[in-house]
């Protein structure tokens, strides 16, 4: 095994760090080889059988071209739960692992009417669900493909979540699919902007669905507009927004969200320090501060 892993390290190390790297070897010969993280340690000497030599040498040639190692395990974890990725779904993030922590720590009542818009993989939904028993909890996404995923999810990970076939953009639309009120409606909507693409990684750029990264240059705030139109018709009274955001436009969003008559409006920042989460209460009328909180601990 050792001859192994120093193929895979040596290959890649002039593509990756060195801790991803690590974290990239603890995953493979997890996925071909079934050994646990002790195994690995303590069974240097295991022989690789030619079959899972030719499996690594193929993994390790698609992270040659940095496609995601998720992508080509079909895996990842989220909220250390299960769940099944492929490129017609973003490979979930540790911010948003943060923003279902948000929702988990600040929720009393656990009976909810729960929906998550744009739900890709369904990773924040069946967290919910599977740490709020008691909630009802939907999803919708405009892909076909990303439903089909999500519904995979749920069932590998045994939680029951109503799945609908819905674009927030067309609103009117949304709102006579989407059945019921709500008590608390999260989002986690495309929110870079195409100029900001020179920036992001290949591994993103090259690999991850466009439609759920990016929108318009001249229309950055297009989803959250969507989502806040929806809420002033299918959100309770005093029901709760918890949303994930691009940390350029926290503003412009508490700004929308207020003219949209939410109240009790908080940015609350991840454990990198950027301003990634927004928190709103519905109410009837009325505007208000836009505090900024410490960052949360994430379980």
């Amino acid at each position: 095994m050792t001859t192994t892993t120093k193929y895979i390290r040596e290959t890649l190390s002039p593509l990756y760090p060195p801790g991803e790297l690590r974290s990239m070897i603890h995953l493979i010969m997890t996925a071909v080889c079934h050994l646990t993280s002790p195994q690995q340690i303590l069974c240097k000497d295991r022989k690789i059988t030619e079959k899972e030599k030719n499996q690594i040498t193929a993994i390790v040639e698609r992270l040659k071209n940095h496609e995601p190692i998720q992508y080509i395990l079909c895996e990842t974890q989220f909220y250390s739960l299960p769940i099944q990725v492929n490129p017609s779904v973003l490979i979930p993030r540790p911010e948003t692992e943060e923003l279902v922590d948000l929702i988990l720590t600040s929720t009393q009542d656990k009976s909810l009417q729960i929906i998550d818009i744009g739900t890709g993989s369904g990773c924040i939904a069946i967290a919910l669900a599977k740490h709020l028993p008691s909630a009802q909890v939907f999803a919708t996404d405009i892909s076909d493909p990303a439903l089909q995923t999500a519904v995979t999810n749920a069932k590998l990970n045994h939680t029951a979540i109503q799945f609908i076939q819905s674009d927030i953009l067309d609103t009117p639309s949304a709102i006579a699919q989407i059945p019921g009120m709500f008590h608390l409606i999260v989002n986690n909507p495309p929110y870079i902007t195409n100029q900001e693409k020179e920036t992001m990684e290949p591994n993103v750029l090259n690999y991850e669905p466009h439609q759920a990264l990016f929108v318009p240059d001249n229309d950055p705030l297009l989803y959250y507009k969507a989502i806040a139109r929806f809420a002033r018709r299918k959100l309770a009274p005093e029901g709760l927004i918890y949303l994930e955001i691009n940390p350029l436009y926290d503003l412009q969003i508490c700004r929308v969200l207020h003219e949209s008559g939410f109240l009790r409006t908080e940015i609350i920042r991840d454990l990198s320090g950027k301003n990634r989460m927004i928190k709103a209460q519905k109410a009837d009328t009325g505007y208000a501060d836009v505090p900024v909180r410490v960052p949360i601990k994430r379980i």
